[in-house]
């Protein structure tokens, strides 16, 4: 059966876009066909990270309003058989996304897909609260600053009271945490909040911690999902997350300040 996963925070520039690729591309490459939506209507990135903007012709917002329809505008992924791209409008505004126009797409797809990953906006105006309204899971992604984790608790208020879950009673929306941007130096330092710090404010499982790692933004660039990026600390975090993701026991790494070396301490460096 379909899942229904919304990648989301309450602030912008956390990683929300960076981690739906890598994600969406590690399912993908695992053999779960997958679909990659962009919610972010007016200001879409998702279609650059996956390196397809391009060959973008029709998008999530021409389908709702039957200008298209979803075989013409979901794009297939170069690189990985089962990934596929839905883009969002750049040209209309949130307002050009309904609920009855979502929930069509969302229950279109389920016929196909195995995964089907909502990169959310930031915030929580209406492109936000539809990608938060159908999800069956959520990965609540959040950097270690206090405001960054303030308003991805705002966020899991609005999943407990005004998911379709909620609504209706069913099992809870189940959450993760994927922390992004993470210095352990820092950490150290205290210039940053701690694993632990933000569990004990969110308490909700630990899905992932992801390094602060240049991979990022090279793979951005380069419109290649970090994830694909396998020699990096970045690479490697993501590609954890998502085998947690499918229930495998993964231990955490990356989560521990590297110490020099003696050569290092020695001649520096």
């Amino acid at each position: 059966m379909a899942k229904i996963i919304v990648v989301t925070s309450g602030k912008g520039g956390v990683g929300k876009t960076t981690t739906s690729a890598a994600i969406a591309a590690g399912l993908a490459a695992g053999g779960e066909k997958t679909v990659v939506i962009d919610f972010d209507v007016g200001l879409r990135n998702l279609d650059l990270i996956m390196g397809c903007e391009r060959r973008v012709v029709y998008d999530l917002v021409n389908v709702i309003n039957g200008e298209a329809n979803l075989n013409q505008a979901l794009i297939k992924d170069k690189r990985l058989e089962n990934l596929f791209i839905l883009p969002a409008s750049q040209t209309r505004d949130k307002d050009a996304l309904t609920h009855e126009g979502v929930e069509q797409v969302l229950n279109e797809l389920k016929e196909s897909f195995e995964y089907i990953i909502c990169d959310s906006p930031a915030g929580i105006e209406k492109g936000a609260q539809l990608a938060l309204y159908f999800a069956d899971e959520a990965i609540i992604v959040t950097n270690p600053e206090v405001s960054s984790v303030r308003d991805s608790d705002r966020i899991i208020g609005i999943l407990h009271s005004k998911s379709r879950r909620a609504e209706q009673q069913l099992d809870p929306v189940k959450e993760q945490l994927l922390l992004t941007r993470y210095d352990p130096l820092r950490v150290e330092k205290g210039e940053m909040l701690s694993v632990e710090d933000v569990e004990e404010i969110l308490s909700i499982p630990l899905l992932g911690v992801i390094p602060e790692s240049l991979a990022v933004l090279k793979a951005s660039n380069q419109g290649i999902p970090v994830s694909f990026d396998e020699q990096s600390d970045a690479g490697k975090a993501y590609l954890d997350a998502v085998q947690r993701f499918k229930g495998n026991d993964v231990p955490h790494r990356f989560l521990e300040a590297q110490k020099p070396g003696l050569l290092k301490r020695m001649f520096g460096g």
